[in-house]
């Protein structure tokens, strides 16, 4: 199975254009940005989970900027493939989020598989914005919990390690609809 999605911020600037390809064996998201959030950029995403969506693969370069690539065991053991080093600081993450799109939000979801009015906390490895990059680019563990509000199309996120939640709507793919506050879907 793979769908096209596409979101700009919430003002209508930036576009984001996402291909999601979901097989038995594995995952994929990819997607290429031009984003307004805390300045301009462009950028190229890359995500690969494995059959459970658990992050294994993770690409992600900024036009004119930094880049990284890191890998996962699948166990929250990961390896930054430019520098050929584990990453402990990353130890149990399972999950993935990048700063600059709502599509990695589907990648929890569908992992966690979760009942109604259920809630699981999570550490994914945040992938910041461009201007929050001080120093080596790579991720930062982020304190996250999704609830289940209706079963396979709305859930809460909880981004704890920045005191933000918003409700999500998700599609038949589980991929948001709208991020109210950040991302809106558009019509294709």
């Amino acid at each position: 199975m793979q769908t096209v999605a596409q979101w700009c911020d919430w003002n209508g600037n930036g576009l984001d254009h996402c291909s999601f390809f979901e097989s038995n064996e594995y995952s994929i998201l990819e997607g290429v940005v031009i984003g307004t959030r805390e300045g301009d950029y462009g950028a190229h995403y890359f995500v690969r989970t494995d059959a459970l969506f658990r992050t294994r693969e993770v690409r992600v370069e900024y036009v004119g900027g930094p880049r990284l690539h890191i890998t996962s065991d699948g166990e929250g053991r990961w390896h930054d493939r430019l520098r050929d080093e584990p990453i402990p600081s990353l130890v149990d993450c399972l999950d993935v989020d990048i700063g600059v799109t709502p599509a990695t939000n589907t990648l929890p979801i569908k992992r966690l598989k979760l009942w109604e009015q259920a809630s699981q906390d999570i550490v994914v490895a945040y992938v910041p914005l461009l201007a929050q990059i001080t120093g080596d680019f790579l991720p930062r563990v982020a304190q996250q919990r999704y609830s289940c509000l209706a079963l396979n199309r709305k859930y809460r996120y909880e981004g704890l390690f920045r005191g933000f939640t918003a409700d999500l709507n998700v599609d038949e793919h589980g991929l948001v609809l709208d991020y109210p506050e950040t991302f809106r879907r558009v019509p294709q």
